[in-house]
């Protein structure tokens, strides 16, 4: 038997927020940061500099190999900056959640609409975590693969890494490769399990909103019945706008950490899906393609479910946040006093304005965006190709 949830964010989200020194009330906070800080921007340092070293040296399709990686270390580094910038913003949301979670006791429907959410929300943290997992160990086979199959064990320098970098110090001896190749492995884990997390973590906060939105228009459908002669109880009145009032709250605080994230991530996003496309079209026909399908496949639909997930959550919180009117529209507000009537047409005005998650506040993240992501991806692969 399952254990019952007594939060929306399990510990495959908590933990990874823990590592990089966003969740609040940690003693290490200012370690992690400063740490991660360090590693990361050393990490960017030797990426660019193996970019702008061989930008007009290697192969075409290696270059992208590169760039696509390097883009998806800028966009991470992005992310928890993002989030350490906003840590007031991301403590509030979990005094709302945990403040949300503390009522839901009160009502059964409350209690069932919570626990639905929750479960839903662990199922696809777990999901997500279990997939990079698969993607990053792909990855990192295919360059064992290629280092056993495709190189002399005696020629040291000339073994590939995981992530393509340029040093400014000598990486010829075994015990530096080793070391370098054992720390881009545990870089590249944990930056992909943060990297997925925090873009889960979206979702996580769009399905607890949709569960309150979900308790809210229950409310609403309930506020006037036959027994009660079409009157309205103020104290349920107060109730129900505060309520209203917290949901938009809530979602103004994840538009405030998601639009610049959203921003960033579509145009890295944008070039990475590009360069992956076309190292995988141009590696048709060569003899070592089995190795560049599987280290590259992988994190091509990473980055595809990447995009997807946050315009899902876009489309999904403004879908529902039609819900609150819709219910307010059907209750018997037209049957009540005039004076009880007024503030349910208030709600159903203020319902009007629609909650969504803006791209840097100038589009909201919906289907559609993702559907002109793959088309613009496309058609710059299209002219690399016939550049190439």
């Amino acid at each position: 038997m399952k254990k019952t949830p007594i939060s929306t964010i399990n510990r495959a989200i908590e933990i990874p927020l823990r590592i990089f020194g966003i969740w609040p009330g940690s003693s290490y906070i200012p370690f992690c940061r400063l740490f991660w800080t360090i590693a990361i921007a050393a990490t960017q340092s030797f990426q660019y500099r193996y970019v702008i070293k061989h930008l007009y040296t290697v192969d075409l399709s290696d270059l992208m190999e590169c760039l696509g990686a390097t883009l998806s270390f800028t966009q991470f580094f992005f992310k928890i900056i993002n989030f350490w910038v906003n840590q007031r913003t991301f403590d509030k949301i979990l005094a709302m959640m945990a403040m949300d979670w503390k009522k839901s006791n009160n009502t059964d429907f409350s209690t069932r609409a919570i626990i639905r959410k929750a479960i839903l929300s662990h199922n696809i943290s777990n999901l997500c975590f279990g997939s990079v997992i698969i993607v990053v160990t792909l990855y990192s086979a295919s360059i064992f693969t290629y280092n056993s199959f495709n190189l002399d064990e005696t020629d040291i320098s000339m073994r590939p890494l995981i992530l393509k970098m340029d040093f400014p110090f000598s990486g010829d001896t075994r015990f530096v490769y080793e070391l370098i190749l054992l720390s881009q492995i545990l870089c590249t884990v944990l930056a992909g399990c943060g990297n997925v997390m925090l873009n889960t973590l979206l979702i996580v906060l769009v399905l607890h909103l949709a569960g309150q939105i979900e308790i809210l228009s229950k409310w609403i459908t309930d506020i006037i019945s036959e027994e009660d002669e079409y009157t309205l109880n103020l104290t349920t009145i107060r109730k129900i706008i505060k309520k209203h009032q917290n949901i938009i709250t809530f979602s103004k605080n994840i538009e405030n950490i998601f639009s610049d994230i959203a921003l960033v991530l579509f145009v890295s996003d944008t070039l990475s899906i590009c360069a992956l496309s076309f190292v995988l079209v141009t590696s048709i026909g060569r003899p070592d393609t089995a190795t560049i399908v599987m280290k590259t496949l992988g994190f091509y639909f990473v980055i595809n479910f990447e995009v997807f997930m946050f315009c899902l959550a876009g489309e999904y919180l403004s879908s529902k946040s039609k819900v609150i009117g819709d219910a307010a529209y059907c209750s018997r507000w037209y049957q009540c006093r005039f004076q009880d009537s007024r503030i349910i047409l208030f709600l159903i005005m203020r319902s009007q304005n629609q909650m969504t998650i803006t791209v840097g506040k100038f589009m909201d993240l919906s289907f559609e965006r993702f559907v002109s992501i793959m088309k613009a991806s496309a058609s710059y692969v299209s002219v690399m190709l016939a550049l190439y």
